[in-house]
């Protein structure tokens, strides 16, 4: 008896995309023995017609994949959702991981890994992506404002000075959150990394430096001029306004 069978919610579905066969399989033993459903296939092509059958709730998507590699197809998945995308990388390409984080992975692992640690990267994304944030110590903040923008943490969503939603991937919407919840306090990348992610930064993860630069885009604030996320030389950036409560 599944967990649908059973009158209890269902388990996430996870699409993993992977050409190793070994791995898929992997990954599907030991993530249904973690309680999610998961579909596997080997490319691209695959995906896409798979997608659309399915309702996912993550994707793992390996970076190195035959015909259309994992860039242009991570790159066509933002384009058509904002599904919550972790990816595996090869162990020191940094070029690709840094260009899979502009393009709004939430996560990534390294190269050989171990499944507890991408488990644990499952689980932290997905609730990032399905849980309220911005809650105060003794009840739900309803909206949180600054300088005419709008965060709705009950409804993870972000609204412009005129008022129209600016759509943000998981990661972008928790990196607002983390600084919107300590605005005007300096943030280093390490502090930022640790509060998204539970893990400190290494010498050379660029990691938050990409999510600060995409976030800055859509909330078109020059990072050269930048008036609202600022940054600090030699500590790390501060969002400086003044945030109102409600």
């Amino acid at each position: 008896m599944n967990a649908t069978q059973a009158g209890l919610a269902p388990w996430p579905h996870i699409l993993v995309v992977d050409d190793d066969r070994e791995i898929r399989e992997l990954l599907a033993r030991f993530l249904e023995r973690n309680r999610f459903r998961v579909t596997a296939v080997r490319d691209a092509r695959e995906a896409r017609r798979t997608l659309p059958n399915g309702y996912f709730q993550l994707v793992v998507l390996d970076l190195m994949l035959p015909g259309e590699s994992g860039i242009d197809f991570a790159r066509w998945l933002r384009s058509e959702s904002n599904i919550p995308l972790v990816m595996l990388t090869a162990l020191g390409e940094e070029t690709d991981r840094i260009i899979g984080l502009e393009l709004g992975a939430d996560d990534y692992l390294p190269k050989p890994f171990n499944p507890r640690e991408l488990l644990a990267r499952i689980r932290a994304v997905l609730r990032r992506a399905g849980e309220p944030a911005g809650r105060g110590p003794d009840a739900p903040v309803r909206m949180l404002s600054f300088a005419g923008w709008v965060l709705e943490p009950t409804r993870r969503r972000l609204l412009n000075p005129d008022g129209a939603e600016v759509p943000l991937t998981g990661g972008e919407y928790d990196l607002l959150v983390a600084l919107v919840d300590r605005a005007n306090k300096v943030l280093t990348r390490d502090m930022l990394l640790d509060l998204l992610r539970g893990r400190q930064a290494g010498p050379f993860d660029r990691a938050i430096d990409v999510a600060i630069s995409r976030l800055r885009r859509k909330m078109e604030d020059d990072g050269r001029h930048a008036q609202l996320i600022k940054t600090v030389r030699g500590g790390g950036y501060v969002l400086a306004a003044e945030v109102i409560r409600q």
